[in-house]
């Protein structure tokens, strides 16, 4: 890989990882457009730790709350912590679902879901439960009023996520909007969610970084460097967009985008 490619390919992460739009599969997407090979999904891993320490950058002030209430309510019963310390409760319990299918269908991921005829499949076909969100959410609730319920909910929807195309945050959103929660309410939580997951799947994944066959400790270390940047202005441009806007014009960018995908693989102009 390329230092280009690996600029290129940060961008792409930085800014497709916290839009409801699939960051990994525009990582499949990318490079096949381009002529370029697979970075594979180790590299897709790795430098997400990139837009998750934009995360944690971003959210700093909410992490260090939450933990700290989590650390030092341990021994209190969730119906009487604090609401922070329950939100710390609810994040582990979201993890759980996510950790459990990543570890079991860990081969699959690596291989067969790469396939572009999945993941513009999954494009498209995610993009309904997205409007179905819209259209049922009733958007009325806050993170305040969160239960173990919504918790367990939305960590379910999250591994969804393993399937490149469906898009970790489409998919927590949507479930916070399927729960009543409002859009910047769903978009904090599902940013929130998302830091275990992705720091245990990016730690894991980092001893495959420099193998043979697979981009530079150079061009991964440029990927996940530009990944931040780009994923911190992306985080404070969607919670933005969403205090007034739907999720349409993201569904409309993902059918377009799976039908294209489908159209190229089929007559063979990428694969």
């Amino acid at each position: 890989m390329s230092n280009l490619e690996a600029i290129v390919l940060g961008l792409v992460q930085g800014l497709t990882e916290f839009l409801p739009i699939s960051s990994s599969g525009h990582l499949r997407i990318v490079p096949a457009l381009l002529g370029w090979p697979d970075p594979g999904a180790g590299f897709t891993a790795v430098i997400q730790l990139g837009t998750m320490a934009a995360v944690l950058i971003y959210f700093r002030a909410d992490l260090w709350r939450i933990a700290a209430a989590w650390l030092g309510e341990l021994r209190v019963p969730i119906r009487r912590a604090s609401q922070e310390a329950r939100l710390g409760w609810f994040i582990v319990l979201g993890t759980i679902p996510i950790s459990i299918f990543g570890f079991i269908f860990k081969d699959q991921i690596e291989s067969g879901a790469r396939s572009l005829y999945l993941i513009g499949s999954a494009l498209i076909v995610f993009s309904f439960v997205m409007i179905a969100a819209e259209r049922v959410g009733t958007r009325q609730r806050s993170l305040d009023g969160m239960d173990g319920r919504d918790g367990l909910f939305i960590g379910v929807a999250q591994s969804l996520a393993l399937v490149p195309g469906v898009s970790r945050s489409g998919a927590t959103i949507s479930a916070g909007l399927f729960r009543g929660f409002d859009r910047v309410a769903a978009a904090r939580y599902s940013f929130l969610l998302s830091v275990p997951a992705v720091v245990l799947s990016g730690l894991f994944e980092l001893r495959k970084v420099g193998e043979a066959g697979s981009p530079s400790v150079v061009a991964t270390v440029i990927a996940t460097l530009v990944a931040f940047a780009t994923g911190y202005a992306a985080i404070a441009w969607l919670l933005r967009y969403l205090s007034s806007h739907s999720l349409e014009i993201f569904v409309v960018y993902r059918i377009a985008l799976g039908v294209l995908v489908l159209a190229l693989t089929a007559t063979g102009a990428i694969s």
